[in-house]
């Protein structure tokens, strides 16, 4: 091949490599927000709390695992990161039973004990689902707590829903935003299925609200958080944990921080 139809051929080449890598991950895009989703079992037995099946609008059914509080207590919803599991969150929900605090956290759609396969829509219906089945079911206040994709399905209950605060762990203005950053080589605001527009539904909620996150978060950055702070009406407070990443998030001192804000709803004391 002569070297004026190689270098004819080559940028035909990288367009048609780049053709089939946005194709690919077009393909792939839920396999990659959803890692926590598929085949894999769900325990037999409960780490902590009660387990519970959660119907929603739509059919599905939701397992979570629900510690009771007190009646004059707070409850706190959780809803985890996209690579969580149920189980993962004992150290919470024995730090809050400890407080007579309560907690409920479901498994989304798809993810482990839950029927169907997640998709944004999914999550923010089972986001609104679980909350009606605790207001049903518990009887006290609830706090809406979310971390990383769960700060989506927060933000999103809270705009439906009487919750009495929310607290944001490693929030993101949207999800589409983050991949943006992620991925500067894509077409992402065409590509993305489930975007997650936080920005869009954050000025719903006003109860009081408390933003964490990490200084050194490389998955969700810092400044994703601040922006969704800064257009988040009062009132709110965010704490930034400097030595803290993405994972590592999770701590005593996160949970005091909870602990503290849920406390301070409505001015009580230990």
């Amino acid at each position: 091949m002569s070297a004026t139809r190689y270098l004819l051929i080559l940028p035909l080449m990288a367009v048609v490599a780049y053709v089939a890598l946005v194709g690919l991950i077009y393909l792939s895009q839920r396999a990659l927000l959803y890692p926590g989703a598929g085949a894999t079992p769900a325990p037999e037995h409960a780490s902590w709390g009660e387990m519970v099946h959660i119907k929603t609008p739509d059919g599905e059914m939701l397992q979570g695992l629900y510690s009771q509080g007190d009646s004059d207590r707070p409850c706190v919803l959780l809803f985890f990161g996209n690579g969580d599991r149920l189980e993962n969150y004992a150290f919470l929900a024995q730090a809050l039973t400890a407080r007579r605090i309560g907690l409920l956290a479901i498994s989304y759609r798809g993810y482990p004990g839950s029927t169907g396969s997640p998709s944004e829509q999914g999550l923010l219906t089972d986001g609104i689902a679980a909350f009606d089945w605790l207001s049903a079911h518990g009887g006290s206040e609830i706090i809406v707590l979310g971390r990383s994709l769960g700060t989506g399905v927060a933000v999103n209950t809270a705009a439906k829903r009487p919750a009495a605060g929310v607290i944001l762990v490693s929030p993101y203005l949207s999800v589409l935003s983050v991949a943006q950053t992620h991925y500067p080589f894509l077409p992402v605001e065409v590509l993305l299925k489930d975007p997650f527009r936080s920005d869009l539904n954050i000025g719903k909620v006003r109860q009081p609200k408390l933003f964490l996150h990490g200084r050194l978060d490389d998955s969700i950055p810092l400044s994703s958080g601040q922006a969704l702070y800064r257009i988040a009406p009062e009132p709110k407070r965010m704490l930034i944990y400097d030595g803290a990443g993405h994972n590592d998030i999770l701590n005593d001192r996160m949970v005091g921080d909870v602990i503290s804000f849920v406390e301070a709803l409505k001015g009580d004391r230990p």
